[in-house]
């Protein structure tokens, strides 16, 4: 049996052992659970992986007030050291699942990267993100920036102000290079719809050039989020794109100002989903439900009554075996507000969310539209058809066994069936022009026809071959 934490220890003691003060807690808990349905699951013992960042809340949570115990499960909590370690630890059965970009089970099952099959039973949040560059940067963006009658910027900030900033170190002879956490990631996807969206192309990926710095007019290139705000102030990196709390740590430290969030690149654009390999899903079954009922908890938690939770699990995530960052600085964000430039904080009540807007469920468009980005930067490197793009978001997103862990929490009296998107057939409704920073709406059933509305990225049977695009 795998060693577990005092806690765990005395919490199977009360279950197991014929003491009066294990009758008394077998008691009380028969009580408080008398609707719920326990599983009988397969595996009890579970570790899962996280990266140090405030969108792990809901693993946090779900430990710390006892939603994975309350479905049997004794779960560690275990902060990997970058996203690659925590992909193959998954893959090779050393964790048994963790918090993962959207985009790695999709890369992983279409063979991008590592090959392995992953999939998805929960979406983990929406938004989350934001884009920040050197103090340096900022200056010199700042005059093509229009300005509120109180002098401060206006939001969103638009990629076109950045466009001339990159022209000036062009012409010093300096690339423009700017930090994102991994290639299949969320921020590299977002850092670069917000450059594409401002007519500053971020490069392509190729199967013989995976820099994807092809063609490329600001070079992008992977730095572990912990480590962003530090390479910032190093100058290795004029920018990048990252999640809380490591926008916020570069304000702190006056090292950096974030231009913009991804809630207005996309609002409300999904963000990491929680993986688990397809084998350990169908080995486990049970456990896979009763993992996915305790998320959906401690989703609900975290959003519940306005946000009322927030400040205690700011205090939960500012522990070190968590984020381990500041709890002021995981609380500017994490509260609802955000800060850009120094005491310029400003309401963004949806700067995290997870759980309203059905959140948490596993949509196959939220799929489709990763896979439209791998293909407009080359990491798919042809064509397909639409019914490609729905094919592999089945097979990686998992709404039916959410919506089954769904089910049995709303029997149980936890959640309320409006909480969930009875009957949807997985697809969001397109999201409007008005939402997207390009002005662009994005329809999860016509991948290849949102591909050919955006002006830079590929689309048909468009190819990179050496360092041209070439159309056959």
């Amino acid at each position: 049996m795998n060693a577990i934490s005092f806690t765990d220890f005395c919490s199977r003691a009360r279950k197991l052992l014929p003491t009066a003060i294990g009758a008394v807690a077998l008691s009380v808990a028969a009580v408080s659970n008398a609707n719920s349905e326990i599983l009988d699951v397969e595996k009890d013992e579970l570790k899962f992986g996280f990266i140090k960042l405030t969108d792990m809340a809901p693993l946090a949570v779900a430990k710390e007030l006892g939603y994975f115990e309350d479905e049997g499960l004794f779960v560690t909590l275990e902060a990997q050291a970058n996203w690659k370690v925590l992909l193959d630890r998954v893959i090779t059965g050393e964790l048994d699942g963790a918090h993962m970009l959207a985009g790695q089970p999709l890369a992983a099952t279409i063979g991008f990267g590592t090959k392995a099959h992953i999939i998805t039973p929960f979406s983990m949040d929406l938004n989350g993100n934001g884009i920040t560059v050197s103090n340096e940067v900022w200056e010199l963006m700042k005059p093509h920036i229009p300005k509120r009658d109180d002098g401060k910027p206006v939001h969103p900030i638009k990629a076109e102000a950045l466009l001339p900033v990159i022209e000036k170190f062009a012409d010093d002879g300096k690339a423009f290079k700017m930090g994102m956490v991994f290639p299949v990631s969320t921020h590299n996807y977002e850092l670069r719809y917000w450059l594409a969206s401002g007519g500053i192309h971020p490069g392509y990926y190729s199967p013989t050039d995976t820099s994807g710095t092809i063609k490329a007019k600001a070079l992008l290139s992977v730095t572990p989020p912990p480590q962003m705000p530090a390479t910032l102030e190093a100058g290795t990196i004029y920018g990048y794109c990252v999640g809380e709390p490591w926008n916020q740590a570069a304000v702190f430290k006056g090292i950096g100002v974030p231009v913009i969030t991804d809630y207005e690149i996309w609002k409300n654009n999904p963000e990491k989903v929680f993986g688990i390999t397809k084998e350990f899903a169908e080995k486990y079954p049970n456990t896979t439900l009763a993992l996915t009922k305790a998320l959906i908890r401690a989703a609900k938690w975290l959003d519940e009554n306005n946000n009322a939770n927030r400040m205690e699990a700011v205090k939960i995530l500012a522990r070190s075996e968590y984020v381990g960052a500041d709890a002021e600085v995981i609380a500017n964000s994490m509260t609802g507000t955000f800060e850009y430039e120094k005491g310029d904080k400003r309401e963004v009540p949806d700067f995290n969310v997870f759980y309203r807007y059905f959140a948490t469920y596993p949509y196959y468009s939220d799929a489709i539209w990763y896979l439209t980005q791998m293909r407009r930067w080359g990491q798919i490197s042809e064509g397909k058809k639409d019914e490609w793009y729905l094919d592999v978001a089945k097979k990686v997103y998992r709404p039916d066994i959410y919506m089954k862990a769904a089910k049995m929490l709303v029997e149980e009296g936890h959640v309320a069936k409006a909480d969930f998107p009875e009957g949807t057939d997985g697809f969001r409704p397109p999201v409007p022009a008005n939402d997207m920073i390009d002005g662009v709406t994005y329809d999860g059933k016509k991948p290849n026809a949102y591909l050919e509305s955006l002006t830079i990225g590929l689309k048909g049977n468009d190819k990179v071959e050496g360092a041209e695009v070439v159309s056959n």
